[in-house]
C-alpha cells in the first residue's frame, strides 16, 4: 500500500491506500484508540485486489507524530474526509474498531449522504441516551491513571484486555511497545482520546446513520459495557448485529477469517 499524509493544523497524518479501481467501494480502516493502521493487517492483505483500501495512524498515534492535543472527534472526521477527497474516494465504507467506530458515527453526521456502508467492529452508539453522567465523568478523567500506571502492568493489562488469542495480544502488545520509554504520550493519547469521546456523547445529536450498516462484536469483549451496548444498539435501530464467538474487544485480530467473511458479505449486499 502506499502511503500519503495529509497536514492539519495540529500535525500530520499518515495513511496507507491501494485504490486501483476507482469505481469500486472503498474500505475505510481506522482503528481503535492507541492502535494503528497494523490492526488492520489481515483485513487489509485479504482484500488486496478485492476493493480500494485505506488505513491511517489516526491522529497523535504512531506515524502520526508529533501532533498537537488540539483536536476533537469532529475534527477528526473533517481531517478523514479531507483525505477521501484528497484520494477522491467517493464510495467510502467505514470499517471502524472501537473509537474508529465512534470516528465513523461523526463521520455520518457530519457528512450524511457520502457513506456507502458502515461496519462497527467492537464499537458503540455515541448517542448520550446509552451512557451515564457517572460513566461520562470518568471518561473525562482517565489521563492520570494511564500516566500513573505501572508501565510493565499495563503493557500486560493492555495486551490482555483487549484480545483473547495469542495472535491478537502480540499485536496489541507490537502496537503498544510505540511508546514503551513514553508513558506520557501514550496516557496523553489515551485520556485526550476517551475526553473528546464523552464531549461528542455530550453534543446529544441523533449520530443518525442513513447508510447499509453492520454491528460486529466479540462475545469475550471485556472493554466497558461494549457487549450490552451492542445488544441495546441491535434492539433499538434494527441495525443487524454478529456475534463473533470467543473473540475480545479487538476481534478483527482474535478472529480476522470471521471478520474477514462478515466483511466481504456485507459488501456483496451494496452491489
Amino acid at each position: 500500500m502506499r502511503e500519503g499524509t495529509y497536514q492539519t493544523p495540529c500535525g500530520t497524518i499518515h495513511y496507507w491506500s491501494d485504490l486501483s479501481d476507482p469505481c469500486a467501494a472503498a474500505l475505510v480502516f481506522l482503528p481503535g484508540l492507541t492502535a494503528d493502521h497494523r490492526l488492520f493487517g489481515e483485513q487489509a492483505a485479504y482484500f488486496e485486489g478485492k476493493y480500494n483500501r485505506i488505513v491511517w495512524d489516526p491522529p497523535a498515534h504512531a506515524s502520526s507524530w508529533p501532533f498537537r492535543f488540539h483536536f476533537d472527534l469532529f475534527d477528526t472526521a473533517e481531517w478523514l474526509n479531507g483525505i477521501l477527497e484528497k484520494e477522491a474516494i467517493t464510495r467510502p465504507v467505514i470499517v471502524g474498531q472501537s473509537m474508529g467506530g465512534y470516528v465513523g458515527q461523526v463521520y455520518a453526521q457530519l457528512y450524511p449522504d457520502r457513506l456507502a456502508g458502515f461496519i462497527s467492529i467492537d464499537s458503540a452508539p455515541l448517542q448520550k441516551r446509552y451512557v451515564t453522567a457517572a460513566e461520562r465523568w470518568l471518561l473525562k478523567r482517565m489521563e492520570p491513571v494511564y500516566a500513573h500506571y505501572p508501565w510493565k502492568l499495563l503493557l500486560r493489562s493492555g495486551t490482555k484486555g483487549v484480545a483473547v488469542s495469542h495472535r491478537g495480544r502480540e499485536r496489541m502488545r507490537e502496537m503498544m511497545l510505540v511508546y514503551d520509554g513514553d508513558q506520557r504520550r501514550y496516557a496523553q493519547i489515551a485520556g485526550h482520546g476517551y475526553r473528546i469521546l464523552a464531549e461528542a456523547m455530550e453534543r446529544d445529536l441523533p449520530y443518525e446513520l442513513k447508510c447499509p450498516a453492520l454491528l460486529i462484536c466479540g462475545t469475550r469483549d471485556r472493554a466497558g459495557s461494549c457487549i450490552r451496548y451492542n445488544k441495546a444498539w441491535h434492539r433499538n435501530t434494527g441495525i443487524p448485529l454478529a456475534w463473533v464467538e470467543g473473540a475480545g474487544h479487538n476481534s478483527n485480530t482474535d478472529r480476522p477469517e470471521q471478520i474477514n467473511r462478515l466483511i466481504e458479505g456485507f459488501l456483496a449486499d451494496l452491489t
